[in-house]
């Protein structure tokens, strides 16, 4: 298992933009599926998105398509998450995770590895 360390959270008004980062330990990041998933409060975590082991392959949430991008850059084991044109709705604390058996992981069963979160707060 890889340990994950999250970093980028904030408060940012409406229409604005963050970056997240979650950074790996470890020399096998390279052969982890990422993806990024989020829990507000009272509701049950969801898939933002995911990437494959080299960035070949990207799936989005519905609710986060043509905002949000994912990408990796494996020889810093970290991938990121551009967060573009934030609604209140993205508020939520999101979960760096990485999965070494599921290709294309979405639901959070399928993630092995888990980071802290990071809290991002998008006020209106």
């Amino acid at each position: 298992q890889v340990q994950l360390v999250e970093s980028g959270g904030g408060v940012v008004q409406a229409g604005g933009s963050l970056r997240l980062s979650c950074t790996a330990s470890g020399r096998t990041f390279s052969s982890y599926a990422m993806g990024w998933l989020r829990q507000a409060p009272g509701k049950e975590r969801e898939f933002v998105a995911t990437i494959n082991w080299n960035g070949g392959n990207r799936y989005y949430a519905e609710s986060v398509k043509g905002r949000f991008a994912i990408f990796r850059d494996n020889a810093k084991n970290t991938v990121y998450l551009q967060m573009n044109s934030l609604k209140p709705e993205d508020t939520a604390v999101y979960y760096c995770a990485g999965a070494q058996v599921v290709v294309t992981p979405s639901r959070p069963t399928d993630f092995g590895s888990w980071g802290q979160g990071t809290q991002v707060t998008v006020s209106s």
